[in-house]
């Protein structure tokens, strides 16, 4: 891929780009990636379902060579070895794209140097840390983390090894957002939000959505494609659960592949799935990467009854369906999170306010930059001095110079920490408080013990 020269720095404010179509960096790419042909990375690839296929696994291969693909799904292992067989460029590197049901398959090869980790979200930790403890560097999708534990077991972990690890929360980089109708919409939200020209930052809104419901899911017999034991790793023993169709047209209710959002046992509903992407945008505009909320609370409406936290029914969707909760962070900034409203974040101010989603970024100030835009270099400084591309050309030039690339886990696991709190609160129905700096919950023993989880035997996350 080309680089881009100083010329093209200089076109990225939002007013310039107002009447593309395309992201800028689209005119000045292409397929191939940066790498020569004799240096491109090696790349393993864990977790080769829907989101792989359609996202993460043609990135990789745009910019490595993928050696081996990995699910406890045989059927998706067999799909991503046919398709990276006819997608891989030619870089003149001769081996068979291996297909493996064990993870630790990939890690264990030396010729491998960087994973992608596109499972459920409750196998992302364990996974990640073993593949920084091999040598490995990392690009896992988002969220990171199950609980606020995982994101302190990663983070020790990385500042041990010194790894590159880039976590998947593509509005950083905005490659695909809307078809690039709104180049950068995020990235120039939070520099107008740092420049000063909303006034004092006040109050953030994040609307999220809801998730679903179902209803009682029947028992049925585990797909002879499927390693239940293995797709359930730390999480307890359980049926298999399939039903009808229902929110989902690709799925049938059930525990596993996309439906498995909407269990806490597996991920955090809405709240960590899009919370994830805007809480995070949020806590970066008011400048709260290393740090987090004071106290939070909400109200929320959950499918069944909760008892100490826990849902009282098991063959039921369980996560939270509606939900507003609202933090205070320190210099006094409120943060609402809500399943209601228009998806995006609402950046409020004593002098103005924006709202930004995948498809605009309007307000006030976003008018004002025609006449007076941000300063050139405003969006490269944000965007940790590097140009702004697609998330997994970052993670690449990132490798190159062995910098944390522009998701890094620090800042993600802060913003989770948030998402995690929000649930734990909603969950146990009562206000938490908070210590950002000890990354404790404060005078609440039940509260705390929520930040980690019991983990099955045979699959604890060892930090």
């Amino acid at each position: 891929m080309t680089m881009l020269n100083r010329r093209d720095v200089l076109k990225t404010s939002l007013a310039a780009l107002a009447g593309s179509s395309m992201p800028y960096w689209f005119t000045t790419s292409t397929a191939n990636g940066f790498y020569t042909a004799n240096d491109r990375p090696v790349v393993g690839c864990i977790g080769v379902g829907d989101r792989w296929r359609g996202g993460v696994g043609p990135m990789a291969f745009r910019y490595g060579d993928i050696a081996a693909v990995c699910d406890v799904d045989s059927d998706n292992v067999g799909r991503a070895q046919e398709q990276v067989k006819k997608a891989q460029p030619n870089t003149g590197k001769d081996f068979e794209i291996a297909g493996f049901g064990d993870y630790r398959k990939i890690l264990d090869r030396k010729d491998i140097q960087v994973v992608t980790i596109v499972t459920p979200d409750h196998w992302h930790s364990k996974i990640a840390i073993e593949a920084m403890r091999a040598g490995k560097d990392v690009y896992c999708e988002k969220p990171l983390t199950l609980t606020i534990e995982e994101g302190k077991q990663i983070r020790k972990v990385l500042e041990e090894t010194g790894r590159v690890f880039q976590v998947g929360t593509q509005q950083r980089s905005e490659m695909s957002a809307n078809g690039g109708k709104a180049p950068q919409q995020f990235l120039t939200a939070v520099a107008i939000a740092h420049s000063g020209r909303l006034g004092k930052i006040t109050k953030v809104q994040c609307n999220i959505g809801g998730a679903p419901a179902s209803d009682e899911i029947p028992k049925a017999d585990v797909p002879k494609n499927l390693n239940w034991d293995m797709w359930l790793g730390q999480a307890p023993m359980t049926d298999y659960l399939q039903g009808k169709f229902g929110n989902n047209k690709t799925y049938p209710e059930s525990r596993t592949h996309y439906e498995f959002r909407w269990w806490y046992e597996y991920s955090g509903g809405k709240m960590t799935d899009w919370g994830a992407h805007h809480v995070d945008i949020a806590q970066w505009a008011i400048g709260k990467t290393d740090s987090g909320p004071l106290s939070i609370e909400g109200t929320a409406k959950h499918p069944m009854p909760f008892e100490k936290g826990m849902p009282t029914v098991s063959n039921r969707y369980n996560a939270a369906t509606e939900f507003t909760v609202k933090a205070v962070f320190p210099d006094n900034i409120e943060m609402v999170i809500s399943s209601n409203g228009d998806n995006g974040v609402t950046i409020e101010g004593t002098e103005g306010r924006i709202f930004v989603s995948r498809g605009s970024l309007k307000g006030k100030p976003v008018e004002d930059l025609e006449k007076n835009p941000l300063p050139a270099d405003a969006i490269t400084k944000l965007y940790k001095g590097k140009i702004p591309g697609d998330h997994m050309r970052n993670f690449m030039e990132c490798i190159k110079d062995r910098t944390q690339p522009i998701s890094d886990v620090h800042t993600h696991h802060r913003a989770m920490t948030t998402c995690h709190l929000a649930n734990i609160a909603i969950r146990l129905g009562r206000k938490l408080e908070w210590d950002p700096v000890k990354e404790e919950i404060v005078g609440d023993a039940e509260a705390h013990q929520m930040q980690g989880r019991e983990q099955r035997k045979g699959y604890e996350i060892q930090g």
